[in-house]
């Protein structure tokens, strides 16, 4: 085979494609800085940047985002109901635990069914922490307290695993958000804010608990349950419920700081390091952001960007739910 015919078979498709690359590159960035919205429908453009991550001198990391696109806002009912309908898809809440898996349980225990929160009731002034939560049988996102209750099109989905969120991003040719850019993509702009809309905390701004937390809600917000996505005002970059409403659903691993160590690294921690060494048992963790309306001052408080919880990625809950990103190229910041 003559060298120029070689030249044609390998060198040239490689010599396009690095074209076709850069080519993408250039216009993207020309289209940034002429501000067109590159992002689907619903999504918002997240320009990257660099930014202290944590949420105190101890817990300070300084990371870089590239740019991106995220959900404006939480995924809902509505959308996610389109996503079964043309799918088929069964969330883990709606499937049977298996015998084989799980002997130990009874019959009634394997029932399909999620964790559902429940206040205790009136009068009572102490309870056992976490107790506040029970295994619902047929609580799923279409029925989010039982089979007796219908979720509402433009409340967010709730009561979904991790697979759950990323059948439905892969659906849609999506991702869901690593930790650094939902965090980086919730402050809006205010670099070193408390909150998403600032330093000052208000029971007007996200859909969080008002009250003593677990035994009485003053709905100061307006809401004691679920609101609808897009209740409260959003924050600096257009994107609503950051705060409260539901914890959402990362793409990263968790990984509980240890006594020795100062705060966690963000970008390191692989599945293998996810574990919590208490509870070694368990699967590995996933992180999950947000808070919800079950955080309260005297409680939770995790309504802050920098805020974080673990959460086993095949268990949800009706206070848990998710958005997704579109990346661009990994190279452009």
């Amino acid at each position: 085979m003559s060298k120029k015919r070689i030249i044609q078979i390998v060198v040239l498709p490689f010599i396009l494609t690095i074209w076709l690359w850069i080519g993408t590159l250039w216009l993207t960035s020309w289209a940034m800085a002429i501000n067109i919205n590159l992002c689907p429908e619903g999504m918002v453009l997240i320009n990257g940047g660099t930014y202290k991550m944590g949420a105190d001198d101890s817990d300070f990391q300084e990371v870089t985002v590239g740019s991106f696109c995220i959900d404006k806002y939480e995924v809902t009912n509505a959308e996610f109901a389109k996503f079964v309908e043309l799918t088929g898809y069964i969330t883990v809440a709606q499937r049977p635990l298996s015998k084989e898996q799980f002997p130990h349980l009874s019959d009634e225990e394997r029932l399909p069914g999620s964790l559902v929160f429940q206040a205790p009731k009136q009068g009572q002034k102490q309870i056992p922490f976490l107790s506040w939560w029970y295994w619902v049988p047929d609580a799923n996102w279409q029925h989010p307290l039982g089979d007796d209750t219908t979720s509402k099109e433009n409340y967010p989905v709730v009561h979904i695993a991790y697979q759950d969120a990323l059948a439905y991003a892969k659906w849609l040719g999506k991702s869901l958000p690593t930790e650094v850019q939902w965090e980086y993509a919730a402050r809006g702009g205010l670099k070193s804010a408390t909150y998403t809309w600032g330093n000052q905390y208000s029971e007007t701004k996200a859909n969080t608990w008002q009250g003593m937390f677990p035994f009485f809600n003053t709905k100061a917000d307006g809401y004691v349950g679920l609101a609808p996505v897009g209740s409260f005002p959003p924050n600096g970059y257009g994107i609503y419920d950051m705060a409260g409403n539901v914890w959402e659903w990362t793409s990263s691993w968790f990984k509980v700081p240890q006594p020795h160590q100062n705060g966690v690294d963000y970008l390191s921690v692989k599945e293998r390091t996810s574990f919590d060494p208490e509870k070694p048992t368990e699967m590995a963790l996933y992180v999950i952001k947000g808070g919800s309306y079950l955080c309260a001052p005297n409680y939770c408080s995790r309504y802050r960007p920098a805020a974080r919880e673990s959460q086993s990625p095949d268990t949800g809950a009706n206070h848990i739910g998710f958005r997704l990103v579109k990346n661009f190229p990994n190279s452009l910041k």
